[in-house]
C-alpha cells in the first residue's frame, strides 16, 4: 500500500492530455486504428515502421527525464558505476561525453526496446492499459528493472485491468537496501513541487 493518499491532479491531467495529443499528432492513433486486431502485432508493426508509443513519449518527458537528470559527461554514480545522458548506463565509460540529441535519442529508442516491448510482449493487456498507466510502469521499469516490473503485483493487475490497483502496487518500490527511501516514496508515488511522482500520472489518465 502508498504511504501517502494517491490522487489525479490537474498537472497529471495535462500530461495525459498532451499524450493524447502526441498520439493523434504523430500518427500513432491513426496507425493503431487501422492496424490489426492484435495489439501487440499492432503495436510492434506501428514501432517498426518509426512510430513512437505516446506512453513512452509520456514516461520519457514527464517521468524519466526529471526523476533521472541530465549528464552529459560519463560520472560514477554512488555505488561506481559509470552513468551518463539521464540515467544510462549500458556501455558506458570513463571520459564519454554525449551531446543533448544523442543522449534524448539514446533515451527513447531504449525505453522503446528494453522496456516497452518487452512489457508489451510479457505482461498480457499492457498494450491496452491506459497510457498513463503503461507510462508509470516504464518509469517503474528504467528504474528497478524489466525483469522485476515484469513479476510485479503492478503487471498482474494490468492483466485483470484493475487499473487502480496496478498504480498503487507499484509504490511498493521504495526501497534500498531493505530500506524505505524518501526520494523513491516521491517519485512513486505523488512527485514534488517540480515533479510527478508515477501513481500520481497514473491515476490522472484513468
Amino acid at each position: 500500500m502508498p504511504i501517502g493518499r494517491i490522487m489525479a491532479s490537474l498537472r497529471g491531467r495535462k500530461a495525459v492530455l498532451a499524450a493524447a495529443a502526441f498520439a493523434v499528432t504523430s500518427g500513432w492513433t491513426a496507425y493503431m486504428a487501422s492496424g490489426p486486431d492484435q495489439t501487440v502485432v499492432a503495436i510492434h508493426q506501428a514501432i517498426d515502421k518509426g512510430l513512437t508509443p505516446p506512453a513512452v513519449e509520456l514516461a520519457v518527458d514527464k517521468l524519466i527525464k526529471p526523476w533521472e537528470g541530465l549528464k552529459l559527461y560519463a560520472y560514477q554514480d554512488q555505488v561506481g558505476v559509470w552513468t551518463i545522458c539521464y540515467g544510462e548506463t549500458l556501455g558506458v565509460h570513463k571520459g564519454m561525453q554525449k551531446t543533448l540529441a544523442e543522449c534524448e535519442a539514446m533515451l527513447t529508442r531504449r525505453v522503446i526496446h528494453d522496456y516497452y516491448l518487452p512489457l508489451v510482449d510479457g505482461v498480457k493487456g499492457y498494450g491496452d492499459a491506459p497510457d498513463s498507466v503503461q507510462a508509470s510502469m516504464l518509469s517503474g521499469a528504467y528504474n528497478f528493472g524489466t525483469a522485476g516490473q515484469l513479476g510485479s503485483r503492478a503487471a498482474k493487475f494490468v492483466t485483470r485491468r484493475q487499473y487502480r490497483q496496478a498504480c498503487e502496487a507499484q509504490t511498493a518500490w521504495n526501497k534500498a537496501k531493505h530500506q524505505i527511501v524518501p526520494g523513491l516514496v516521491k517519485r512513486r508515488e505523488m512527485g514534488d513541487a517540480q515533479r510527478l511522482g508515477e501513481a500520481e500520472l497514473c491515476v490522472s489518465g484513468l
